[in-house]
């Protein structure tokens, strides 16, 4: 049965706006008293909240999809729709938000803190919002748009201070129990931990938080054993632990060799950007069960080679809580150094995430086709009005093309090389096809050849006068030559009928 999970994928849909409304305002003796059809409400927002009560990703495991609130139409009287209801959804402090892609979105490391990861879509204007002097009686309204739909990964990042790394069954459970009120599953068989555990610390003044994570085995880095999918709890802390199993019974171990075994671990683990890399960070070094007899005696033995190496050694027992406290307050110590190294720096200025928008409204693409070039038309503004209008009707569909229009998307098309009946395409995909049929305001505007030239003048079909003459003397030529056959025709057959008399 799963009970931690740090990485899970939402599919999330934001809600849909609603439709605005077409009405209009009926009164005694003033049946047409003008549009009163109210607007449709948006949809609801997807929120992501840092919760510090929330610490795994289990909800979200067992039901990855999760909607927003859909807006409500609108009415008649100018009554707007009811805006849809938004969703928040807790997630831990440390949860690192990213994109279908891999792009981190947001990083969640402070409480409360919020992001709308899915906005709803808008509600559509009514007939009411369109009129004006010039349309003082529309017979359309706007629908509502889609909300936004598509996937999203939430990664858990802990944020403790100190973190206690080593091989399996080294001792970091029972270390983390002994000096906290944490109590971790702990047994006598590797990989007895299969999610971090986070407990507090009380050291004098100073209270931090240690996180236990997962034991190390050679080949972590590249994907063995358990340590590679939770090192990334690690990214956040102030101070590594290295616990060592000084009374190991495996062939082969010591705690030098799991000591060189985990440092290179740790070394081939990348950090993000801008963090200190694990090897640079304040380390100390935990010898642990030193109670048994054996331990103890080895402990004695590793120890001043450890220290030449610049380390911190610490003997301890989680049995006997020999050593505990010096480890404890060493540990407060560097987490207190480091708090007011961080109240000296001037804290970083929070970046708002706000939706990408396109340098510019829209773009023409000229696409190649069976029959003839095709002109797909591309840009979030574009897109939105197609999705708000009603192709049934026709009034909505001529003010489409003046929104088109206005925002210049004939003239782009033209300088596209489009022609009038090109196939033009709004959005991706199979999206909304239609034949162009060009506004024209003038004759200016057909003129596309280059500067000194003129098509039309080339293409003018109207015949001179010497054409016409020439033809009206070969369509009176004609006559006269039927005239002349239907009077031979007509001597004939009386000759033939005066020889039969005789």
């Amino acid at each position: 049965m799963v009970t931690f999970v740090d990485r899970v994928t939402l599919h999330l849909s934001a809600g849909k706006g609603g439709n605005g409304c077409v009405s209009v305002k009926r009164e005694k003796f003033k049946p047409l008293a003008g549009p009163d059809g109210g607007n449709g409400g948006h949809g609801g927002d997807i929120v992501l909240v840092a919760d510090p009560q929330v610490t795994t990703l289990l909800s979200y495991h067992h039901s990855p999809h999760r909607s927003g609130g859909n807006g409500g139409f609108g009415m008649g009287d100018h009554r707007s729709g009811a805006h849809g209801e938004s969703l928040e959804l807790p997630v831990p402090v440390g949860t690192v938000v990213k994109d279908a892609s891999g792009e981190t979105l947001v990083d969640m490391i402070e409480p409360g803190m919020r992001f709308v990861v899915a906005p709803g879509g808008l509600g559509g204007l009514g007939n009411a919002a369109l009129s004006n002097p010039k349309r003082k009686a529309p017979g359309f309204a706007l629908l509502g748009t889609p909300g936004w739909e598509g996937d999203v990964l939430l990664e858990l990042k802990t944020v403790a201070d100190v973190a206690l790394v080593g091989f399996p069954s080294a001792g970091k459970s029972s270390l983390i129990a002994a000096v906290s009120a944490a109590r971790p599953k702990i047994a006598d068989y590797p990989f007895t931990t299969l999610h971090p555990n986070l407990g507090v610390v009380q050291a004098g003044d100073v209270r931090y938080t240690v996180a236990d994570v997962p034991g190390l085995i050679e080949g972590a880095s590249e994907g063995r054993g358990l340590g590679l999918e939770f090192l990334r709890h690690v990214e956040r802390c102030t101070a590594l632990v290295h616990v060592l199993d000084c009374a190991t019974l495996d062939p082969g171990r010591d705690p030098l060799s799991d000591l060189e075994v985990i440092l290179a671990e740790l070394a081939a683990y990348p950090v993000p950007e801008g963090q200190i890399p694990l090897l640079e960070r304040p380390q100390l070094v935990a010898l642990n069960k030193v109670d048994v007899p054996e331990a103890k005696d080895l402990a004695d033995l590793v120890r001043p080679e450890l220290e030449a190496r610049g380390f911190r050694v610490f003997e301890i027992s989680t049995v006997s809580h020999e050593g505990l406290r010096q480890l404890t307050f060493a540990l407060g110590d560097i987490v207190a150094a480091h708090r007011i190294e961080q109240a000296k720096t001037p804290a970083p200025e929070r970046v708002v995430i706000r939706p990408k928008g396109s340098q510019k409204e829209f773009w023409v693409r000229v696409e190649g086709g069976t029959y003839g070039n095709i002109y797909r038309i591309l840009g979030e503004k574009p897109l939105r009005w197609v999705q708000q209008t009603d192709f049934q009707n026709e009034e909505a569909v001529g003010y489409l093309a003046d929104r088109l229009e206005k925002l210049g998307v004939e003239d782009e098309l033209f300088r596209s090389g489009a022609t009038p009946g090109a196939t033009v395409v709004i959005g991706e995909g199979d999206g909304i096809v239609f034949d162009w049929e060009p506004s024209v305001r003038s004759t200016a505007e057909l003129a596309t050849a280059p500067r000194g030239t003129d098509p039309r003048l080339l293409q003018n079909g109207r015949r001179t006068t010497s054409e016409r003459r020439e033809r009206y003397h070969d369509m009176m030529d004609a006559k006269a030559q039927a005239r002349a056959e239907l009077e031979a025709e007509r001597l004939a057959s009386a000759e033939r009928s005066a020889e039969g008399d005789e």
